[in-house]
């Protein structure tokens, strides 16, 4: 499996388009399609992971554990540059406002 290939099935997974992960890793415009015949740089790489929370050794295919990695990644609800999921799948934006006014103890 390439590494093209593990990032697909990681991000279709996570409920992500190639293109969300792309733009969330901050690459440039097309940037994983172009790893189907170009090797990545470490960089860019470990941005792509980073989204996924996978490990670069387990898109290089060194390991077959995709689990999470040991650190949680910390974001503030309120931040729009992550996409937030539950049980792997994005929260849609009309749950994530519902659960927004929750924890604001139903003010807004």
């Amino acid at each position: 499996m390439t590494v093209l290939d593990r990032i697909k099935k990681v991000s279709k997974k996570r409920g992500f388009s190639l293109t969300q992960v792309n733009d969330k890793a901050n690459l440039g415009k097309n940037t994983i399609y172009s790893w189907k015949t170009k090797e990545p740089s470490i960089n860019n790489l470990k941005a792509v992971a980073d989204v996924l929370n996978v490990s670069v050794d387990y898109l290089l295919g060194k390991t077959d554990d995709n689990s999470t990695s040991m650190k949680p990644k910390q974001v503030d609800i309120t931040d729009d540059d992550y996409i937030m999921t539950y049980q792997g799948k994005p929260i849609p934006p009309e749950d994530m406002e519902y659960i927004k006014r929750i924890l604001n103890g139903g003010k807004d």
